[in-house]
């Protein structure tokens, strides 16, 4: 298929007005934004969206949990859409970007495309994933899983959040419940634009990230179990310090995670002591350990190195552990076909670029599943996010926006 001519831009002012009126909707309190999914601003958010895409002519389709579907209809009624989109609801104390970018910019495409009257025979669709983040209902990217046959419905509806609030409930409650299968849709590509959440390509000077792979992630859970005492009159030598237990065994995955460089990384995020006073030797401590790699078989060596790691240094220390695999998922290798259009409109229009390994899960790993897809990324300032001081910078925003455009175009196929 003909690739689109170097001179088939976005236009970057009219994406970047519609990231900060987006922005308006569900402010945090430190210049970001807190519009978490299915609640009243994440309502309002979709509200804005499905009025931008009624006005840019596209016809809007919801599933049965929430997902949005825009469409641009093309010339051949049979061939299956192109589509395009992230997430729109974020962090408590989220970004203006994280997600938003991809959605808005996919909108940006249909729109830059009725404004130069290009017709694509593909039908192209941009989509609003509900709750990527997870941050309200557990797991995160659930909507998108629950598409791919990852999740079944039922269960991601019981999701609860800390006030016991079912999703289910909660979709219905903010009126954005379609009545769409979920999965029902197929796909003739993917595209899902995204800022990096790392500082990789801002350090390199890179204008575009052309993402090859998606890290795959095990978390475990490590309860270690050893005796509350008195820190002032319990001997050295009769303690059962679960707090240094755990100290021990993190530095072993600093350690596991490190021999596996440059991709694998490790740590430990959740961390409960108990009882947590200041003159007592926890007896119990509970954390989650995080596994990151795009090679299966070295997430599967670190897992297994910390369980003879953990265990060994319980046993020497008189202490008792145990190990819960919470949550994984295995490394992405995204679509060859999809990824070189994706190389091929960052050269063509002569931006700098690189390959990247995404380190954060995104709705394309699970759509990847049922459809060929990748990524393209752009810089964040100081690879900061799920934070409210997330930055871009209107070119980044603009460079990304237009390789989708050429990736998306040339997969749609521009009908003359």
């Amino acid at each position: 298929m003909p690739a689109p001519g170097e001179n088939l831009r976005i236009n970057g002012d009219r994406l970047w007005d519609s990231l900060m009126d987006m922005a308006k909707i569900g402010p945090g309190v430190a210049g970001g934004n807190n519009r978490q999914t299915l609640t009243d601003a994440d309502g309002e958010g979709r509200a804005l969206f499905k009025q931008w895409c009624d006005d840019a002519g596209c016809t809007m389709g919801v599933d049965t949990m929430g997902n949005m579907f825009a469409r641009r209809e093309g010339t051949d009624p049979d061939a299956l859409p192109v589509y395009v989109g992230s997430h729109l609801d974020t962090q408590p104390t989220g970004g203006k970007y994280d997600g938003v970018l991809g959605v808005l910019g996919g909108l940006e495409v249909i729109r830059s495309l009725n404004d130069m009257g290009i017709k694509t025979k593909h039908p192209i669709v941009v989509t609003n994933w509900t709750n990527e983040e997870g941050t309200r209902f557990a797991p995160a990217m659930l909507a998108s899983g629950v598409f791919a046959g990852v999740h079944t419905q039922d269960w991601a509806e019981d999701r609860t959040d800390a006030q016991g609030k079912r999703f289910g409930d909660e979709l219905d409650r903010i009126g954005w419940r379609g009545d769409e299968p979920v999965g029902a849709r197929k796909m003739h590509a993917f595209f899902e634009l995204h800022i990096e959440q790392g500082p990789i390509l801002e350090a390199e000077g890179k204008d575009i990230g052309v993402v090859t792979h998606g890290q795959g992630l095990a978390w475990i859970q490590v309860t270690i179990t050893g005796k509350d005492a008195h820190t002032g009159s319990t001997p050295m030598p009769m303690r059962k310090n679960a707090g240094l237990g755990m100290a021990r065994i993190l530095e072993k995955v600093d350690e596991i995670a490190w021999s596996h460089k440059p991709h694998a990384v490790g740590a430990a995020g959740h961390i409960d002591v108990y009882p947590n006073s200041r003159n007592v030797i926890p007896g119990k401590v509970v954390f989650t350990v995080d596994f990151r790699s795009p090679d299966l078989a070295v997430i599967q060596d670190m897992e297994k190195r910390l369980h003879e790691e953990g265990q060994k240094i319980a046993a020497d220390m008189g202490l008792t552990i145990e190990f819960e695999k919470v949550g994984g998922f295995d490394p992405v290798a995204f679509d060859d076909d999809c990824v070189s259009a994706i190389r091929g409109a960052a050269e063509r229009l002569g931006y700098s670029h690189m390959n990247i390994i995404s380190g954060a899960g995104h709705d394309a790993c699970w759509i990847n599943q049922v459809a060929p897809t990748a990524m393209v990324m752009c810089p964040c300032v100081d690879g900061l996010s799920h934070n409210e001081a997330e930055e871009i910078s209107k070119e980044w925003a603009t460079a990304g926006a237009d390789v989708l455009l050429h990736a998306v175009v040339e997969t749609a196929e521009i009908v003359s």
